[in-house]
């Protein structure tokens, strides 16, 4: 594959990044990941780093190209569970560490994702979004049935209520595998937590992609400077990652 690919994570006005994101990119196959530390449980940014290495070590110690990159995908969250659980185990359930997480790997003509939660897989083409993931949270859920519009979700009372997540639990969390995707030259693939897509709309981030001769990551940090002027003084950490296929 010829790709170019980076990734850009910033603190915001929190006291502590949380977020993680990183990219794998090999001759065969490419990752890109993002995890975001769920605030309100103790040692949120252990859990996202706990969650991005045992991502990278999955994906550096299975041959490629992967031959089921839905069950890399799906095995990988599930170990990543599994160890943000057992980290946390010592404190009362409602303590513990929890992180969201978004996959994406990319191979041949192909993209194949996995999330659980609020962070986000875009696939943009053409400066348009040609697919993303739908979030595991309450306000998804009311935009899905009706019951509130697109316009009414940054003011939502409940727009950071997250109803699946890694870590916790131990029972395995609701997780979402998208099928194969086909991809071509040009397509943008972009991972990112909800520090980021927050307060761009994704119409937004679609269109800072449309000029291909602008290095991506000077494109990355210019989205994540409006991200974090928007939201100001209440800034989240804001972090992602992109890949663009140019074969």
């Amino acid at each position: 594959m010829r790709v170019e690919h980076a990734e850009l994570s910033l603190q915001g006005s929190r006291d502590t990044n949380q977020d993680r994101v990183c990219s794998a990119v090999d001759d065969d196959a490419a990752l890109l990941c993002a995890c975001d530390g769920m605030g309100g449980h103790a040692e949120g940014e252990r859990a996202a780093q706990i969650v991005q290495d045992t991502v990278l070590e999955r994906f550096r110690n299975t041959p490629r190209p992967l031959l089921d990159p839905l069950g890399f995908l799906q095995r990988s969250l599930a170990l990543a569970h599994e160890r943000v659980v057992a980290f946390g185990s010592h404190l009362p359930i409602e303590q513990r560490p929890r992180a969201t997480c978004a996959l994406c790997v990319i191979q041949g003509d192909s993209t194949y994702w996995a999330h659980v939660g609020d962070s986000r897989i875009y696939q943009i083409r053409s400066g348009a979004v040609f697919e993303r993931t739908r979030d595991h949270s309450h306000v998804e859920q009311l935009l899905r049935e009706g019951v509130i519009a697109a316009a009414d979700v940054s003011a939502h009372p409940m727009r950071n209520y997250v109803e699946s997540c890694l870590g916790g639990d131990p029972m395995l969390p609701e997780m979402t595998l998208s099928p194969r995707r086909r991809v071509q030259s040009g397509d943008l693939l972009l991972v990112c937590t909800d520090g980021f897509w927050s307060p761009l709309a994704d119409e937004h981030i679609a269109s800072a992609f449309v000029t291909l001769a602008v290095p991506l990551q000077a494109t990355l940090a210019a989205l994540v400077a409006q991200a974090l002027s928007r939201t100001g003084e209440t800034s989240d950490n804001c972090s992602v990652a992109a890949l663009r296929l140019h074969d």
